[in-house]
């Protein structure tokens, strides 16, 4: 059997990438006999069980499987798979077992789940050197995803099809892009807002403000959509960021802010990694996309430096937004003033205004010592949830 397709809605929300949301999952009634066809079993990584979450649930339209060596080659090469279609990063399955063949069977198990079955079409041995120059610039060991593929993914890729028998459990309920776009208003644009850090008073005036940008609807809705997968090891983890999401969805009770979480394992690629953001959100129902300076950029661990210009991500981003139908919305140099609270660095300097800033580190100590953190910096409700972690 192969897995449907459904149709594209008519509610006034924005068609997903290829026109139509892929969505893999085999009816309930099947799934025995789905699951009772492979004839052997490969426990996902949690990035690989990602990936598997977003295939199925229709992210990666109009992705339906693992990629092929043929679209794996194209997309590292030139961020298009041989269809045609925009794709920022490849998608595979990686596994060491010599013992996997094309035409197996292979049910894709995750922590006593059993998630999908792929029906592997493809298996090759990659060239992670290419692979490396040509999604994230570099080949240094220093770029996380580098690393990554260097030291975690392994030695051999598959491509196939996949047929959907359950979703990860997760602290993070992720909703599927349709429940995101069943929550949509019609006929107005909707701002993704990307984050995987706790959000502060500086991210909610970025994103909220992004609502007045002159190429947004006046009804617009933004969507605030945390990836939950792995991120960096220094990063916060996942289940202390859940709660302080939904402690501030609840403090600031916006209505024109929607809240879902994205089972997303980050790159940190820059401009590559903008790209795959957009065309994730477009499949959700967004229109327009927030990108900051250096979004998704990363740093040499020996000088510091970084990876990517400051500008390579949105100057990219703004290259595939129109391919894409969608638009991209800058992200506000904000800084807090004592006398007109968040304006525009450039505002701030033109009028004399006095700037008040805070490091993240200084941040970070004043958690630990108990003192007050400033109200201009971060909300209560967050500061709460970082204390009790």
């Amino acid at each position: 059997m192969t897995a449907s397709t459904t149709s594209t809605q008519s509610s006034g929300v924005i068609a997903p990438y290829g026109g139509t949301l892929v969505d893999l999952m085999v009816p309930e009634s099947d799934r025995a006999s789905v699951k009772a066809s492979a004839t052997t079993s490969i426990e996902c990584s949690d990035r690989n069980a990602c990936d598997v979450e977003l295939l199925i649930v229709g992210g990666f339209s109009p992705e339906r499987g693992f990629m092929h060596q043929a679209d794996y080659a194209a997309v590292v090469e030139g961020h298009r798979t041989t269809s045609g279609h925009l794709f920022g990063l490849p998608i595979v399955m990686d596994t060491d077992r010599d013992d996997v063949t094309v035409g197996d069977k292979v049910l894709l198990t995750y922590k006593g789940q059993d998630l999908a079955v792929l029906t592997v079409e493809d298996k090759w041995e990659p060239d992670k050197v290419v692979e490396a120059k040509g999604c994230y610039g570099t080949t240094s060991l220093e770029h996380p995803a580098v690393r990554m593929i260097a030291t975690e993914r392994r030695r051999f890729y598959l491509g196939g099809v996949i047929q959907g028998l359950e979703l990860p459990k997760r602290v993070f309920p992720c909703k599927t892009p349709a429940e995101v776009r069943a929550g949509l208003p019609a006929g107005e644009d909707v701002v993704a807002f990307q984050c995987r850090n706790p959000i502060h008073r500086a991210h909610y005036e970025l994103f909220t403000r992004a609502l007045d940008a002159s190429n947004v609807s006046e009804k617009a809705v933004v969507l605030v959509h945390p990836t939950c997968g792995p991120t960096q090891q220094d990063d916060i983890p996942g289940a202390v960021r859940f709660q302080t999401y939904e402690r501030l969805a609840d403090e600031v009770d916006n209505p024109r802010i929607r809240w879902a979480y994205l089972p997303y394992a980050m790159h940190m690629a820059g401009p590559r990694e903008a790209l795959q953001h957009m065309i994730i959100r477009r499949n959700y129902g967004c229109t327009h996309f927030i990108i900051g300076r250096d979004m998704a950029g990363c740093k040499s661990s020996l000088t510091g430096d970084d990876f990517y210009g400051a500008y390579d991500a949105q100057n990219f981003a703004k290259e595939c937004a129109p391919e894409l139908t969608m638009e991209t919305v800058p992200s506000l140099n904000l800084v807090y003033t004592e006398e007109e609270g968040y304006v525009t660095a450039e505002h701030a300097e033109a009028r004399g205004l006095h700037v008040r800033k805070l490091s993240g580190t200084q941040f970070r100590k004043m958690l630990r010592s108990g003192e007050e953190i400033p109200e201009w910096f971060a909300f209560r409700s967050v500061v709460e949830v970082l204390r009790a972690s």
